[in-house]
């Protein structure tokens, strides 16, 4: 068989799934962690869509086996949970962000998307939150369903639709007061406006609300609040009664505390918390997506030659407001922001939220056990424990020991289903 063809099978089979209906697999690695533990050598079965046990050899169930994966020498974990991406963006340094709203139709960037969903599920991300369509409607809702429905391979997504803003305090910016653009979110004021808004939106069958609490539209640019304390639980209460979360963008205290106080579940990125919000979210329960690795990107982008040149202000304050996260015992949710990175290099915070002094193990739950539980989805997903969702992924080493061997992914699981085998 010549080169181009195998090349060929091999793409088709590491992109659609190898279905099996019902069928019982065993899995044989040298170790599981389960989402919390590292379990040497344990196995773990599969039956259809669902883990039917994980533990050791000795007390396995008596069923009838059809197939074996042998994964010696590799880490079976749950499949990964990202919890802040923009599936509808692609890497600032391809196109810049206003030119992705503005010139990019609807459709190009729905297929982009359909790219975007593919490259994260086969780099063990089987579910994935979405923060928000960036100006592309309720494009992430169509495409969640697409997945859902067997359309497209993806991982199972968490979709916000449209952010909510406070008018004026979103872009694209820049142009002559008559010119009207389309904004990358949607805008609301007030309590009357913003009860419509939301209710809108938890109609267009999204998973989760999520509001700006500031922006950079202050003096000179800089981030400043944008909704009054009763606006945001104004949000969370009607979000709240449709049995929906809300989530925040918030890098200033002030809009942190109004943001916490008001009861949303998770501040994203917050790079000028101070102490006393660190202590106000450990006391409300409140975890933060730190989005590291977005701030690093854009810094190289704008010309930060990473590793040779010093560290510029606003990756020392980034770091900086992360160890003070991590000592005041803050809960921490994976989330890079993925999008304005390259789709599939997911693995890229992990390894920053390690260099930022997070011990492995810590960040491995964070991208498991912990993130499904803060997104209310712990009963399906992110255990490798009975009764949940067979979404698991192999990895030759011990990620726990060295993060970054979450990236020689041998097998990628969701449902059951096998999306890449290596």
């Amino acid at each position: 068989m010549n080169k181009i063809l195998i090349t060929l099978l091999f793409s088709v089979l590491t992109i659609f799934p190898a279905f099996a209906a019902e069928s019982v697999t065993l899995l044989r690695p040298a170790q599981v962690f389960d989402g919390e533990d590292m379990h040497p050598g344990w196995i773990v079965l599969v039956r259809g869509d669902s883990i039917l046990y994980a533990g050791s050899a000795d007390d396995m169930p008596e069923v009838d086996i059809d197939q074996t994966l042998d994964l010696g020498g590799e880490t079976l974990l749950p499949g990964l949970i990202e919890g802040h991406s923009h599936i509808l963006l692609h890497p600032y340094n391809e196109t810049v962000w206003n030119d992705q709203v503005l010139k990019e139709s609807e459709a190009e960037r729905v297929a982009r998307a359909v790219n975007h969903v593919r490259d994260s599920l086969l780099a063990g991300v089987t579910t994935m939150r979405d923060l928000g369509s960036e100006g592309a409607g309720y494009a992430d809702v169509g495409v969640r369903d697409a997945i859902n429905k067997g359309v497209i391979p993806g991982p199972r997504l968490l979709v916000a639709g449209k952010a909510i803003v406070a008018t004026g305090s979103y872009g694209p910016k820049g142009f002559h007061e008559g010119v009207d653009v389309p904004l990358g979110a949607e805008t609301a004021d007030g309590y009357d406006d913003l009860v419509r808004v939301v209710r809108s939106q938890i109609g267009r069958n999204i998973d989760f609300v999520k509001v700006y609490a500031d922006y950079r539209w202050g003096p000179n640019g800089t981030a400043s609040a944008t909704f009054t304390q009763a606006e945001l639980e104004t949000i969370v209460e009607i979000t709240q009664s449709s049995g929906r979360p809300v989530v925040a963008h918030a890098s200033t205290a002030e809009a942190m505390k109004r943001a916490i106080l008001a009861g949303i579940e998770t501040i994203e990125h917050g790079d000028g918390a101070t102490a006393e919000v660190y202590k106000l979210m450990v006391r409300n329960n409140v975890a933060l997506c730190p989005t590291l690795a977005a701030g690093d990107a854009i810094s190289q982008y704008g010309g930060w030659n990473k590793g040779v040149d010093p560290d510029p202000p606003r990756i020392q304050n980034k770091k900086k407001s992360f160890k003070a996260a991590l000592d005041a015992g803050v809960t921490i949710c994976f989330g890079g922001d993925v999008g304005v990175y390259p789709h599939g290099d997911n693995v890229r915070e992990l390894e920053m939220m390690v260099d930022y002094g997070m011990p492995a193990g810590d960040v491995l739950r964070s991208a498991t056990s912990v993130n499904a539980d803060l997104f209310h989805i712990d009963k399906k997903v992110g255990r490798v424990r009975a009764g949940l969702l067979a979404d698991l992924l192999a990895v030759n080493g011990d990620p726990t020991e060295n993060i970054s061997a979450l990236r020689n992914v041998r097998l990628v699981m969701k449902d059951g289903i096998i999306y890449r085998q290596e």
